[in-house]
């Protein structure tokens, strides 16, 4: 479990393709803290260290991962939002992140507002929904929801965060990881049940 707080971010030194699977090499300070077999979460989505040394290790994606994130859109010297997960005794400062994203969206509009950004996105995936003040995690970001409609919403960003993530490398058109709010799924699908 992840709460959506960047703790770095790492670049991709490598990509190597072996059947449906990609291998992403990425650099990191924390690349020395890490072990073989943790997860860690990449802009959003739970990926499993397979190799490591001290300044940079491996993770790999399988095509279901591919399939459903912007991963596949990576390239040598892409910059990654990176988490670890809670520890169990953590402050819980962002909210429940599973690290397992639900659709891509595509930024469509992005408003300087002086001191702070306006991001907004659109997103295929009419299922899921977000809600005003609600939670939202982009690229493994903890952010809340401005604007909200069936399939668009609107996040802002303060200048720490748009210095330490990658949403200050997104343009119009940039294609961004979504996992929609946890209590949200659930309460919709039981509401589905019951109707």
């Amino acid at each position: 479990m992840f709460t959506g707080i960047i703790e770095e971010i790492g670049k991709v030194k490598a990509i190597n393709k072996e059947q449906s699977n990609i291998h992403f090499t990425v650099e990191a300070m924390m690349s020395k803290e890490l072990k073989i077999d943790q997860s860690l979460a990449h802009d959003g989505c739970c990926l499993t260290i397979v190799q490591k040394n001290d300044t940079e290790y491996v993770v790999t994606a399988i095509q279901e991962t591919l399939d459903k994130t912007n991963l596949e859109d990576w390239s040598i010297g892409s910059i990654v939002n990176l988490e670890r997960c809670m520890k169990a005794d953590g402050r819980f400062d962002g909210h429940i992140v599973q690290g397992h994203v639900d659709c891509t969206a595509k930024c469509t509009f992005i408003e300087d507002l002086n001191g702070s950004w306006k991001f907004s996105f659109e997103h295929k995936n009419t299922s899921h929904k977000t809600v005003e003040k609600g939670s939202v995690t982009i690229n493994g970001t903890s952010l809340t929801v401005v604007d909200s409609s069936s399939n668009t919403f609107s996040v802002c960003i303060i200048p720490f965060t748009y210095a330490h993530t990658n949403f200050k490398d997104l343009i119009v058109g940039s294609k961004v990881n979504i996992e929609f709010d946890i209590f949200g799924k659930y309460i919709q699908k039981y509401l589905e049940k019951i109707n």
